[in-house]
């Protein structure tokens, strides 16, 4: 047996005799919940919800052991630790993990998408009677049939036909068509967000002064440095010219300015993966292993 694998084994062995211990001793990864009776305004009912107590008030009246949730606690954990174990190296946890977190986003996103964009757009408004008869009882009664819908059933279909043996150049009308739409609107978007917004947001007046006539020297200031910056930053970027001189020198400082920002963008990055790590293990030392106590 390689020595390494002998480490790990012995390692695995002190972390599952520590997590019984937990287990045991601090009923580490146990929900307790207790009721909550809440009173519907509108149709007046009693609804009761269950929610979850701290781990201390296990043994007050009504509180009830969560076997459901429990089971959600180990399973988030265990899926953890596997993504974890990558950092170790490759191995077959953590691509049992990968595989079936890819595996229920897909179909998290086809459910949502089949209810939503099928049946609650296409189906809601083609069919509203037996929309609302069926799934959505939520529906207004006085709306009618949209047979525009049969546009994008056509389009759907056409999709579809590249399926069968002959005719697959029927699906590059439709494909071509949303292409086209899709880079229209998501030109205009980038057109107004990209470029006439930071445009407008650089036109600042150098000179600021307050409600009473006096010098606003920081509005001043401030102004001044962002409309200098957004010039030196784009003098970098004119290759008309040759960077030597004075046009130089404000290329440097565009690079410069450049580079900070860059290095802030990295760092806020960085530290909303921190904040995913925190997040990770807050839930595994507070919620899994009861340190500190439950929320």
């Amino acid at each position: 047996m390689k020595q390494s694998t002998m480490v790990w084994i012995i390692l695995t062995v002190i972390a599952g005799a520590y997590l019984t211990t937990r287990v045991v001793q601090y009923h580490a990864g146990a929900v307790y919940v207790a009721p909550k009776v809440m009173t519907d305004e509108e149709s007046g009912r009693s609804v009761t919800t269950w929610s979850q107590v701290p781990d201390l008030e296990k043994d007050s009246p009504g509180v009830e052991f969560s076997f459901v949730r429990t089971l959600g606690i180990w399973v988030s954990a265990f899926f953890t630790l596997a993504v974890f174990s990558f950092l170790v190296g490759d191995n077959v946890i953590y691509k049992i993990a990968e595989s079936i977190f890819v595996g229920a986003s897909a179909a998290y996103a086809m459910v949502v998408g089949f209810w939503a964009a099928f049946m609650g757009i296409f189906v809601g408004r083609l069919a509203p009677q037996f929309s609302r008869n069926t799934f959505m009882p939520s529906l207004e009664p006085d709306v009618s049939p949209n047979w525009l819908m049969l546009l994008p059933l056509a389009m759907g279909i056409m999709f579809l036909w590249r399926l069968m043996p002959a005719g697959g150049w029927i699906s590059r009308w439709p494909l071509a068509f949303f292409i086209a739409v899709f880079a229209g609107l998501r030109l205009v978007s980038h057109f107004e967000a990209d470029f006439v917004v930071q445009i407008r947001s650089t036109l600042l007046p150098l000179i600021v002064f307050a409600a009473d006539g006096s010098f606003n020297l920081k509005a001043s200031l401030w102004n001044s440095t962002m409309v200098f910056g957004t010039l030196a930053c784009l003098t970098y970027f004119f290759f008309s010219v040759e960077h030597t001189g004075v046009a130089g020198h404000i290329s440097r400082v565009g690079i410069y300015l450049l580079m900070i920002t860059f290095g802030v963008g990295f760092a806020l990055t960085v530290m909303s993966r921190y904040s995913l790590l925190i997040g990770r293990m807050n839930f595994l030392l507070k919620e899994w292993l009861h340190f500190g106590g439950t929320v």
